[in-house]
């Protein structure tokens, strides 16, 4: 089913749906995928719920007013049939027979009444087509509806009961025709100053002009135009016109590292998502900027301790209501973001019973074979000695020995002979069935870096070229060089969407490592084939993300943040670069200082900065980025930056 809650289709005096905020145009979409959906015709059948049941005059002046600005808005339909008193009988038929189901405005209590007489909400269960509510009809959508006082003497009466129980459809409230009752007055008492705002202490409602309008579906709630959100007592404004407001609730575990994530948040404000964060910093010592990102904020003493972490989430939940996101956007914390998901049941992510395929190199394999991407072959280390060294005379040395469960190149070791091999063995006793053995294989590394929604559609892709190995500049403390290329081969472009179909990811920021063969292999291909090496669930490391926005004149964090929120892209590209990515060592000195740099490349440098210690190792400890048009200019930049003295 897909929701569509409104005041008025229409703004005042139209006489066909308002086109203002996309609304005619989601209207056409949402119904012919109604009609697509349910194998109808081209003619959707609509069916309309009375807000006067028992008034035959209103009813049938309702019918034809809303059929004639259904039909002058361009929308032909083969029948519209009011559903009110005379036919209630024949409800659970006429809605099953229905692709779009239009619940009319009127008086919200005398229509709620109604649909509970009917047993309209438990027809509606399983229900397929199109629904839309108009007022009263949005209105009691809702699980508990707020039925604020509206004809003359409700206000003044006791008995008059402003909480009722509705469709189910939504938990969002609703004041709708923000225009007309603003100023409003019912029995002495003001609408909004003395009724609604009020009543909104410990409750939440939504108010919007005729013209506005909230989506929901595929478990998304988006509200377009002009409209505030009333909370607590106090009333702000969350959208303007052709904006548009998520209803999300999304956990950022460990916001404020690395340093840049606050750009994710920032994001996700800009969406209108509420972003509860949680990490073991005190508030006070958060960046200003991550500080104006954050909805709430839970500390906890320590982020590996799952019961705080379960319990921030849970207070979360109790304060927000339901959670519809938890990520940290970080490989350390991948399972933990997992293992929450699945107590909490938020299915906007991988869950436990998926987590081994993306963190084990072992598992990898398996994906790897399902989408056809060749990978190097490879044994687990627990399989014993004899087993690896038969494994090693077969692949040819040198074979590398890594973490069946890591991250990066930690943990990694390069073995060239079979002593070396027996010595690896002697030296690890304890903990060598945690690591698998793979053959070496020689080609230029890179990366395929994408977002990706939930209907594994990529709304962004990247090639990272990381001509050093990680693993040579993590166990020879060599200076990190790489960059991202302005265009992604067609062939890469292929490996990386197999690969994403073959391990079900969605909805995710995504780093999958390849190697691009630098000669024929058996088993692998000819020169030049992309070959798997690794599946990163997160964003490319350190700086990366900002120089796909420098090489691509676009915004990754938007991007991502648009993908969680409505599950496409708001955000363009523009002119296109390669930018390139040259760190140094506050352990080596070098020919050029850091003036030096700037004045011979001022007009290229689009970053400097220095780099987190926790991940100086792979990526150096002070950072230039620049953006060069030629692929020519990469290597000497690498150079001048990186020359020792």
């Amino acid at each position: 089913m897909t929701l569509i809650l409104t005041g008025s289709p229409t703004r005042y005096g139209e006489p066909s749906f308002t086109k203002d905020n996309g609304f005619l145009k989601t209207v056409k979409r949402e119904l012919a995928e109604a009609v697509a959906r349910r194998g109808g015709d081209k003619s959707p059948r609509v069916l309309l719920i009375s807000a006067a049941p028992d008034d035959k005059g209103f009813t049938e002046s309702v019918r034809k007013g809303m059929t004639l600005c259904i039909h002058r808005s361009g929308i032909r339909t083969s029948k519209v049939i009011m559903l009110d008193r005379h036919n209630a009988p024949d409800a659970a038929r006429l809605v099953a027979d229905a692709d779009w189901v239009i619940l009319c405005g009127g008086h919200t209590p005398t229509q709620n009444r109604f649909i509970g007489e009917i047993g309209l909400k438990g027809i509606l269960e399983g229900y397929d087509g199109l629904v839309m509510g108009c007022s009263a009809g949005s209105m009691n959508c809702a699980d508990l509806v707020y039925a604020h006082p509206e004809l003359s003497g409700e206000a003044i009466d006791s008995k008059y009961k402003k909480w009722l129980r509705g469709l189910g459809l939504t938990s969002i409230n609703i004041v709708p025709h923000y225009g007309q009752v603003r100023g409003m007055e019912i029995d002495g008492k003001r609408l909004f100053e003395d009724i609604v705002i009020p009543d909104s202490i410990g409750h939440k409602f939504y108010t919007f002009p005729d013209g506005g309008y909230i989506l929901c579906k595929d478990g998304r709630s988006t509200l377009y135009g002009t409209a505030w959100e009333i909370f607590g007592g106090a009333m702000r404004q969350v959208s303007h016109e052709n904006k548009s407001y998520s209803f999300m609730n999304l956990i950022f575990i460990s916001p404020h590292f690395p340093q840049t994530y606050w750009h994710f948040c920032a994001g996700l404000k800009n969406n209108g998502v509420n972003v509860l964060g949680i990490a073991d910093t005190p508030y006070e010592n958060l960046p200003w900027e991550l500080r104006n990102c954050l909805t709430d904020y839970y500390m906890v003493q320590n982020l590996e301790d799952y019961d705080q972490v379960y319990r921030a989430v849970a207070w979360f939940a109790h304060k927000w209501g339901k959670i519809d996101w938890i990520e940290s956007n970080n490989e350390y914390w991948l399972e933990q973001d997992a293992r929450l998901r699945t107590d909490f049941n938020v299915v906007t992510g991988i869950r436990n019973d998926h987590i081994a395929a993306i963190k084990n190199k072992s598992e990898m394999k398996k994906y790897y074979a399902l989408g056809g991407v060749p990978t190097a072959r490879q044994i687990k280390a627990a399989e014993g000695f004899a087993a690896v060294k038969a494994f090693a005379a077969k692949v040819g040395y040198p074979i590398i020995a890594k973490p069946d469960n890591g991250v990066g190149a930690e943990g990694t070791f390069k073995l060239h002979s079979v002593e070396e091999l027996q010595e690896w063995f002697a030296s690890h006793p304890q903990n060598f069935r945690a690591f698998v053995v793979e053959e070496f294989i020689t080609g230029l590394l890179v990366s395929y870096d994408a977002v990706y929604n939930d209907r594994q559609e990529p709304l962004f892709e990247s090639m990272g070229v990381y001509p050093t190995p990680i693993m040579e500049i993590v166990n020879k403390g060599l200076d990190s060089c790489y960059y991202v290329d302005k265009t992604v081969p067609a062939a890469l472009r292929d490996a990386g969407r197999r690969t994403v179909k073959a391990f079900g990811i969605r909805s995710r920021f995504v780093h999958l490592e390849f190697f691009k063969i630098d000669r024929d292999r058996e088993g692998l291909g000819p020169k030049g084939t992309f070959v798997g090496l690794e599946v990163n669930m997160r964003p490319a490391g350190g700086y990366t993300p900002d120089m796909m926005n420098f090489a691509h004149s676009t915004d990754v964090y938007q991007i991502w943040a648009d993908m969680v929120a409505f599950g496409e892209r708001h955000k363009e590209q523009g002119e296109q670069y390669f930018c390139a990515y040259a760190s140094r060592r506050d352990s080596c000195t070098y020919k050029h200082t850091h003036g030096d740099i700037l004045a011979a490349y001022g007009d290229a440098i689009c970053m400097c900065d220095r780099m987190p210690a926790a991940l100086s190792g792979a990526l150096g400890d002070q950072v230039y980025m620049a953006r060069f048009l030629a692929k020519k200019d990469i290597q000497p930049f690498f150079d001048y930056v990186c020359e020792r003295g």
